[in-house]
């Protein structure tokens, strides 16, 4: 091996190594965001359970207990369906790619999400059709969709909207999702280096005592293209912010078959 060759190697090992570690950081700030989302949520269910658990006590006709055994009922299912959620987030840790309905991966996180949505006033408005599925890792795009939640809740300290949107084109070979925002908008001279490592339009943390690493959006970018797919972005100061994701359906694979 000449020296060229070796140090090639070797900055191809250390390059590796640092997407490894961008790779890691990235999940670490959707853990943290999800552990923070979900402990609240947990709390306050318990509570609602703990509350209501008094109360059939407390009185003993049975209008007062089938009340309270339903608002049990209501809490504890709730519960378990968060559960599911996380622990189907977790479950594939290989990051092996498998028939996924993107329906599915956004209303399990906006099941994950939904409280931290409401806490600052953001507004979810779905158009979502059925379409084919995609070959995926679910939990990776669950990743994408979370950090594109949080960016969007960021940009809108004052509340608003945000609107989801599946779709599928050319004849279901392609699915779309996109998801767009009323917020604060990105400036065109920041759009081009938008999916760029450690590029942030945040200056510093937010209400939520959050800022921005630079890091979620080049993520949200790799993995996507990761699934052969594609992302973009429109966005006008003031008007809001749209992201448009689009992925090959696993018609394109058994055309190709």
């Amino acid at each position: 091996m000449t020296l060229r060759e070796a140090t090639r190697d070797e900055l191809l090992e250390e390059n590796a190594a640092l997407r490894a570690k961008l790779e890691q950081m990235q999940r670490m700030a959707v853990l943290g965001e999800l552990t923070s989302t979900t402990t609240h949520e947990f709390n306050n269910l318990l509570t609602t359970m703990l509350n209501y658990a008094k109360l059939g006590l407390r009185y003993r006709d049975e209008p007062s207990r089938d009340k309270a055994f339903q608002r049990i009922l209501d809490a504890s299912n709730r519960a378990a369906k968060l559960t599911g959620t996380i622990l189907a987030m977790a479950r594939n840790r290989t990051g092996q790619m498998e028939p996924t309905d993107l329906k599915q991966v956004i209303e399990d996180t906006l099941l994950l999400m939904e409280k931290e949505l409401q806490k600052y006033r953001i507004g979810i408005e779905k158009k979502i059709e059925s379409v084919p599925l995609i070959l995926a890792t679910g939990s990776q795009l669950q990743r994408v969709l979370i950090n594109m939640l949080v960016n969007a809740r960021q940009a809108m300290p004052n509340g608003g909207m945000v609107l989801l949107q599946l779709t599928s084109e050319d004849e279901g070979r392609i699915v779309t999702l996109a998801i767009r925002d009323t917020g604060q908008g990105i400036a065109p001279e920041h759009l081009p280096k938008i999916f760029d490592p450690f590029f942030s339009t945040k200056s510093g943390p937010d209400a939520s005592g959050k800022g921005g690493t630079g890091l979620g959006l080049s993520a949200c970018r790799e993995i996507i293209e990761s699934h052969s797919g594609r992302i973009r972005v429109e966005s006008t100061i003031g008007r809001g912010t749209q992201f448009i994701m689009r992925f090959p359906s696993l018609l394109v694979d058994h055309e190709a078959a």
